[in-house]
């Protein structure tokens, strides 16, 4: 499953706290971007069929059946530094991430995968 750094479960509850009712966190991957996959991030109260649905580090989470084997292992993180601020992926399953950090392409069965 996904794990949630302290500094981005906090900046999640934050974010939860100003918006009414907001209670869970989708994280998702969609076709696209500039190294094939990009990464979502919503909040949703609603569960889907075939979500996986965890509690991690205090933040309810929802993954898609068709995002979680991508997202296996990633670890999400929240930057606040002299650049910018902003929630990052880890991903072990990314072969290849773009330079802004928000699409990334995978390997699967020796070959890359990458819709560029």
């Amino acid at each position: 499953m996904v794990q949630i750094t302290t500094a981005a479960a906090e900046k999640v509850q934050e974010l939860m706290a100003q918006e009414d009712g907001a209670q869970s966190l989708r994280l998702f991957v969609s076709g696209g971007g500039c190294a094939g996959f990009s990464y979502g991030m919503a909040f949703d109260n609603e569960e889907r069929e075939g979500d996986e649905i965890a509690e991690v580090s205090g933040v309810r989470l929802l993954i898609d059946e068709s995002s979680a084997p991508l997202l296996r292992g990633a670890q999400i993180d929240y930057i606040d530094s002299i650049q910018g601020s902003g929630f990052t992926i880890n991903n072990p399953n990314a072969v290849r991430s773009c330079s802004c950090g928000h699409s990334f392409t995978t390997e699967e069965e020796g070959e890359v995968h990458s819709h560029c």
